[in-house]
């Protein structure tokens, strides 16, 4: 699928009609107009699977309204199966299965995305001393009043959210104190401009949650609302995959990112399973 092209790297949107001849600048001009716009190399993972999960499954499957959790969800630990997957992960890249290890960590500040960035780290999957570099604007999306209930949960204590949300479906729909997918987009423009300024031609790995990642394949690949809600449908992301871009260089422009692969996972050892289930403290997973 190709990416979208994104305009000349002047930093300000407008095209450069007449780029200036490289041989003419001093080092650090040059520096700056030969450096891509973009990552060489882009991977967005969504975190292990955490502890929550087993929570939310014995929730549902009693039918019970609320996720009975001792943490807020930012607090929320991986499991041992989530650690496990995380390890998998860094020992896959670090085995040279991957094109290069990052060079640069960004991770959600929610302890299960930090989590899976410390072990893949120790893991081998980057150079022990890349910094894991917390980024709020990674964060789960936000849930406000519906945090941490079930479906069921929400029908009986919020029916006229349970409406609100049928009705303008998950793209659009903003609870009281949370937020649409809209303004999950909306943080990760920003997100992706400080990228964008500071790794340009760099390998670039970003940890944090599945919503998330669905967002920044919106912005990369310019999605409209029904294109990325249809690949919403086919399936959840899976713990630890990967979601990976690699910069195509365009002349007389800054190129573009394309999508490589989607939603792949490293190979486990010892049967361990992947696991495809929403996070648990998501209410009606947005």
């Amino acid at each position: 699928m190709p990416g979208v092209a994104f305009p000349p790297n002047n930093r300000s949107g407008n095209a450069i009609r007449n780029p200036p001849d490289p041989a003419a600048l001093d080092g650090h001009a040059r520096n700056n107009l030969m450096t891509p716009r973009w990552p060489s190399s882009l991977w967005v993972v969504r975190h292990g699977q955490s502890a929550g999960n087993v929570a939310r499954d014995a929730a549902d499957a009693a039918g019970a309204e609320r996720i009975e959790l001792d943490h807020r969800d930012v607090d929320v630990p991986l499991s041992r199966l989530g650690k496990e997957q995380s390890r998998a992960l860094g020992e896959w890249f670090a085995a040279g299965k991957e094109d290069g290890r990052p060079e640069i960590l960004l991770a959600s500040p929610y302890v299960r995305a930090v989590q899976t960035a410390e072990i893949f780290r120790h893991a081998g999957g980057c150079a022990s001393d890349v910094a894991i570099c917390i980024d709020e604007r990674l964060r789960e999306k936000e849930f406000g009043i519906l945090d941490g209930l079930t479906r069921f949960g929400i029908e009986a204590a919020h029916p006229d959210q349970a409406e609100y949300r049928s009705l303008l479906g998950k793209f659009y729909h903003r609870p009281p104190g949370g937020e649409s997918w809209c303004d999950v987009i909306l943080r990760l423009r920003s997100l992706l401009d400080t990228v964008s300024l500071h790794y340009g031609g760099r390998r670039v790995m970003i940890v944090a949650h599945q919503v998330v990642v669905l967002c920044l394949r919106t912005i990369i690949e310019n999605l409209g609302e029904a294109e990325i809600l249809a690949i919403d449908k086919e399936g959840d992301v899976a713990n630890c995959a990967i979601t990976e871009y690699r910069f195509h260089p365009q002349p007389g422009g800054d190129g573009h990112l394309a999508l490589a692969r989607y939603n792949v996972t490293a190979p486990m050892q010892d049967e361990v399973p992947v696991t495809r289930e929403p996070d648990a403290m998501v209410a009606a997973r947005g």
